[in-house]
């Protein structure tokens, strides 16, 4: 499979970042990959802060307009696209991640188990996870999702090497308190422990980051993309604070 890791820079405007999404996609497909992968609430940034009035209208229902219009780019240009999304479904709110399938179709919809997405004191009748694993059998082999804190769960990374998917796909939304970009604090403290933590899965996850504007917010999510084996070796990775492609046969 050749793999494309996509990393659009979120601004403000969710459509003009939907938009960045898609041509990232083309470019994708272009370059002749089967998939590509964007980050953990790519079209808006994980930008939630707990107030239902603000959140609610960043999430979108699945399938709705969003995943309508990555579905028909995966079927004009015969891919499949992953991405995150903040999920609305009635009054609540979930992280979620979808695949959309060359068919055109939501092959696999997916919401992130573990809370950590929102404050401990958000209203849990708005703010909800999601509680099943799965996978999708596809062209590709069997994929499943992981989002973010999920990763640093033992029992739902348990649970998940226990299925035994041929490849994990992994959005994530990750910032450092100082707002900065910082590739050598990155390379130093974490690149090796979320290398350690995908090697439990025990099959290659596909690992993007979000970009968020640092003009804009307050503690930008600083980019990056790796790909990670089963026996934990790091095969590929792009660096921190640029939009762009990885690509990587795995």
């Amino acid at each position: 499979m050749k793999a494309a890791l996509g990393v659009n820079e979120v601004t403000p405007s969710p459509q003009a970042n939907l938009a960045a999404i898609e041509e990232l996609a083309e470019e994708a497909a272009d370059g002749h990959a089967d998939l590509v992968l964007f980050p953990e609430a790519a079209v808006t940034g994980l930008i939630n802060n707990d107030d239902p009035e603000h959140d609610l209208p960043l999430g979108e229902p699945i399938p709705g307009p969003v995943t309508d219009r990555l579905a028909a780019l995966a079927y004009a240009r015969s891919i499949y696209v992953a991405t995150g999304i903040l999920e609305r479904k009635g009054s609540c709110l979930y992280d979620s991640a979808v695949l959309l399938g060359p068919n055109g179709d939501v092959a696999l919809k997916y919401r992130r188990i573990q809370p950590q997405w929102h404050g401990r004191a958000a209203d849990s009748n708005v703010y909800r996870q999601g509680d099943e694993l799965d996978g999708a059998q596809t062209l590709l082999g069997t994929l499943a999702f992981l989002i973010c804190g999920d990763l640093f769960d033992d029992a739902i990374v348990s649970g998940l090497h226990k299925m035994a998917p041929d490849y994990v796909l992994f959005p994530f939304s990750r910032n450092f308190s100082d707002g900065s970009f910082d590739q050598e604090r990155w390379d130093r403290e974490e690149e090796s422990e979320y290398a350690a933590r995908a090697a439990s899965l025990g099959c290659t996850i596909l690992m993007v980051n979000g970009l968020e504007d640092p003009g804009v917010f307050e503690y930008p999510s600083f980019g990056g993309a790796m790909v990670v084996s089963g026996a934990g070796e790091i095969v590929a990775r792009w660096p921190l604070g640029r939009t762009g492609i990885l690509y990587v046969e795995v």
